[in-house]
């Protein structure tokens, strides 16, 4: 019976490692990085297994590990000084296809959000989480992760000099709905009678 359920509990574990990785990613904004982060939570959570509570929220639990190792990480980083490959010119080559640009563009302003705003907007966003596990995961009230959350989502929108998500994922040029509309609206006017 014990085995039974320590299949069940390494089943679900590696069930939620795509949304592991995501959320690593979003914190440590490097992929090499999310996937150190990743293997180091999975190595702590299966090292302390036996402090995991059944019938509780696996997902939460290991989301939290991952938190927590994360700021301890970044913590320690902050005290060694550290070359980024990634910021040498001439290594990046820009996209040129428009996906990965307005992939990049969301990138770079998610980047330029509060931390708290967008971790709770990956958990609840991009992990598909609730509003109540996003609480519990970042150690704050419900109403404290609702409202980072849609702070995050305005200031993303703003960032993206966009109305709504579907305006910057519909616009390839990068323009506004808005001007779009106008400009359609201008080619069906009527042509003026020359007087």
């Amino acid at each position: 019976m014990m085995e039974h359920h320590q299949q069940v509990v390494q089943d679900e574990i590696v069930a939620l490692i795509p949304s592991l990785r995501a959320f690593a990613r979003s914190l440590t904004r490097n992929p090499c990085e999310a996937d150190d982060l990743v293997q180091e939570t999975l190595m702590k959570a299966i090292a302390n297994a036996g402090q995991f509570t059944a019938g509780t929220n696996l997902r939460a639990w290991l989301f939290t590990i991952q938190r927590n190792t994360f700021y301890t990480l970044y913590h320690k980083q902050q005290r060694e000084p550290v070359l980024v490959v990634e910021d040498l010119p001439g290594v990046h080559v820009k996209p040129a296809q428009e996906w990965s640009l307005k992939l990049r563009m969301v990138d770079e302003a998610l980047c330029r959000l509060p931390a708290d705003q967008r971790e709770a907007l990956m958990l609840v966003g991009g992990g598909g989480m609730s509003y109540e596990e996003a609480a519990e995961i970042c150690g704050c009230a419900l109403g404290t992760i609702k409202s980072r959350v849609s702070r995050a989502r305005t200031a993303l929108l703003r960032l993206l000099d966009s109305e709504d998500e579907h305006d910057f994922l519909d616009d390839v040029t990068g323009g506004s709905r808005r001007s779009r509309i106008a400009a359609e609206g201008a080619d069906r006017r009527p042509a003026r009678p020359d007087a």
